[in-house]
């Protein structure tokens, strides 16, 4: 079984580039169905996720070619229509080919992706949008099947932001009769990157990165090359991991407006950050200052950053508090970082981190992605030497993140 063994206490300096983003290119992948003809998309990171992605495509007919970060779809021959289960139950994600397959083909049979480590994440809303633009929805044999004549536009008015409904309907609506409006929609940036390559190709989106989203639905939608944009979730943990050594790094190829959440928290811990001409500079000499954190859909502080900042926090003076109000079972975390050390209480969906003057190198085991990368960080200042198993989570989130950290002066290494 693979792991990664970090030695610790390494201060970290010099400069990181930034992988393009998972969560929008998923979508932007999924969407690609929507589009007879070759669409190029680049600035793709290497990860088992967007690995699964195209291979779901492939499995639904479409020509795939993928190198170098870059990859070219084809969904000229699309000839199935159903996600096969095997790749669904790796990645939730899958189920964004749902609205893609429904509005141009008619049909839509993806098997029901059911809860994570982390909490239910039931697709409830996507099914409920999907049927008030005219989808008739059947569930048997743990599947969902979807059809439609063609989908027929409406107001559409969410419980709750979600951003793979919104990102589901938002790509289903492209293709529908008349005007559909999205009320409540989700705010990220990685819907904004999913809209502007839509409306690229020939979509017509506006309101993406407000709460309202209008489509209107267009006959047919054209070949793009489309750059994905980097991924703000993991600048957010290089950010952390140079704050937590009392680094200097430069985050470079990251857009600031995405991470001001973060980037405002980490200031109030005392982390001077300056925004560069190609990216931000990280930089940590003073003591760090406790935290109160609450995590919110954006554009308020992000769940995925939760466990990275929770690891900041187990060393920093004081006592810092954290609610987690987007998942329900997101501090698994929590008992692998006491394993090395740390002082964390966890009531319902509050921990209250008590800081430690250190941390000790431990075996410790990955729960879920953002976890896994949390207890990495949690290594980098420990000592002694940290060995992080089920590692498999990381592949999902971190392109080459022991090449990165080593070029910038943390001692770390796979071992397979």
């Amino acid at each position: 079984m693979a792991k990664i063994i970090v030695s610790g206490r390494q201060t970290l300096i010099g400069s990181v580039n930034i992988s393009g983003s998972k969560n929008a290119a998923l979508p932007i992948l999924a969407a690609c169905l929507l589009i007879p003809g070759e669409n190029v998309i680049s600035n793709l990171p290497k990860l088992l996720d967007i690995k699964t992605m195209l291979e779901v495509l492939k499995c639904l007919g479409a020509g795939i070619k993928a190198e170098n970060g870059r990859a070219w779809i084809d969904a000229s021959g699309i000839s199935h229509y159903d996600a096969p289960y095997k790749l669904v139950r790796q990645m939730r994600a899958s189920v964004l080919v749902m609205g893609p397959l429904l509005a141009r083909f008619g049909k839509a049979i993806v098997p029901l992706p059911g809860g994570c480590a982390i909490g239910l994440r039931p697709i409830d809303i996507h099914l409920k949008a999907l049927e008030l633009l005219g989808a008739k929805i059947i569930m048997h044999d743990g599947c969902v099947e979807a059809t439609a004549s063609r989908l027929k536009g409406q107001r559409i008015y969410f419980d709750f932001p979600s951003v793979g409904a919104t990102e589901n309907i938002m790509m289903a609506a492209c293709l529908a009769e008349g005007q559909t409006i999205i009320h409540d929609a989700a705010l990220e940036p990685e819907i904004v990157d999913l809209a502007n390559f839509l409306n690229k190709a020939g979509a017509s989106i506006s309101g993406a990165g407000t709460s309202k989203i209008e489509i209107n639905g267009v006959e047919r939608l054209n070949p793009v090359e489309y750059n994905v944009i980097p991924d703000r979730i993991e600048a957010g943990t290089y950010m952390v991991a140079a704050a937590i050594t009392k680094g200097n790094v430069l985050i470079k190829g990251c857009i600031p407006s995405h991470l001001d959440a973060v980037i405002t928290k980490l200031r109030e811990a005392e982390v001077t950050i300056t925004e560069e001409p190609d990216g931000v500079r990280v930089e940590m000499s003073k003591e760090l200052a406790s935290l109160s954190i609450k995590t919110m859909p954006y554009p308020g502080f992000p769940t995925d950053m939760q466990a990275q900042f929770m690891a900041l926090m187990a060393t920093t003076p004081g006592i810092s508090i954290i609610v987690e109000s987007v998942f329900e079972n997101r501090f698994m975390h929590v008992s692998e970082l006491c394993r090395m050390g740390a002082d964390i209480k966890v009531d319902g969906h509050t921990a209250l981190i008590r800081g430690v003057p250190s941390l000790s190198g431990a075996p410790v085991v990955a729960t879920d992605l953002r976890a896994s990368v949390a207890l990495i960080l949690a290594g980098l200042i420990a000592g002694g030497k940290t060995k992080v198993t089920e590692i498999h989570y990381l592949d999902r989130g971190y392109e080459y993140i022991e090449d990165k950290l080593s070029s910038l002066g943390a001692i770390i290494k796979r071992v397979e």
